[in-house]
């Protein structure tokens, strides 16, 4: 299926490490059955499932395994290429070449055309990444415009999710302050470096519904927890975490 949404961030030299990000998310070693058996927990077959921050799709490609029907969000040309390729035919992928944000209009990306999967729309996420162990020698280079859409407007256009996966590096925040209601159920990341933006959304889940939550490290797909807690405990769980935990997905369920 063809890219919806404006034009779109055209970013340069990033063929290798789109590459890279190819080779490690769909390669033979990728976790895909310990990413589907979490996703499982939250689509069924027919469902539908919104990727914001879709990179090169490995998600994508879990949900679909799951018989959801996705919409992908993604502002950058490059990963967007490669989406276009392993999904554009997909009569059950809709692709929006755009970033999600707490308003329609514009945002200001920070590219990195290295390793283009932390490209951030958020200052204090690129200034706390500079510098910091584990961050060194990332470098953002170069910075572009692209056009913003919400969640609810997104809703307006494809639907209500089932499930919304949120990966933006540091503005997840502002793609929470875009929904007016309360959803199913939905991730986001979090880092150690630039811990405001989780706080933030948890504050958000508290505005919207009585959530409750767990959450998982780096990739390793599964919930540390093993239950799902109010909110006021994930907020602890967050503050008191290492800096070498780096970063890691908050899962979010409505409760009934």
């Amino acid at each position: 299926m063809a890219p919806t949404g404006g034009p779109t961030v055209r970013p340069r030299g990033t063929a290798a490490a789109i590459g890279r990000s190819l080779r490690l998310y769909h390669g033979p070693g990728a976790p895909r059955d310990a990413m589907d058996a979490l996703y499982g927990r939250f689509l069924r077959p027919g469902d539908l499932a919104f990727d914001i921050g879709a990179h090169v799709g490995d998600r994508v490609a879990s949900f679909r395994r799951l018989g959801a029907r996705v919409v992908a969000v993604e502002p950058q040309a490059g990963p967007l290429r490669a989406l276009h390729l392993l999904h554009g035919r997909d009569p059950g992928v809709t692709l929006v070449a755009a970033a999600v944000a707490e308003a329609e209009g514009e945002v200001t990306l920070a590219i990195n055309r290295r390793n283009p999967t932390v490209s951030s729309a958020s200052a204090e996420f690129v200034a706390a990444a500079r510098g910091a162990p584990g961050w060194e020698g990332q470098v953002w280079d170069e910075a572009a415009a692209c056009p913003a859409t919400t969640l609810d407007r997104l809703i307006a256009r494809h639907g209500a999710p089932a499930f919304v996966k949120i990966d933006v590096e540091g503005v997840e925040d502002r793609v929470l302050a875009g929904l007016g209601r309360p959803l199913p159920a939905l991730s986001f990341e979090f880092t150690t470096i630039a811990r405001g933006p989780a706080r933030r959304v948890l504050d958000r889940l508290d505005a919207l519904g009585p959530y409750r939550v767990d959450y998982s490290l780096g990739e390793e797909h599964r919930l540390r927890l093993g239950r799902f807690v109010p909110v006021a405990a994930m907020r602890g769980i967050l503050e008191h975490l290492p800096h070498e935990a780096n970063s890691g997905d908050v899962y979010a369920v409505l409760a009934a």
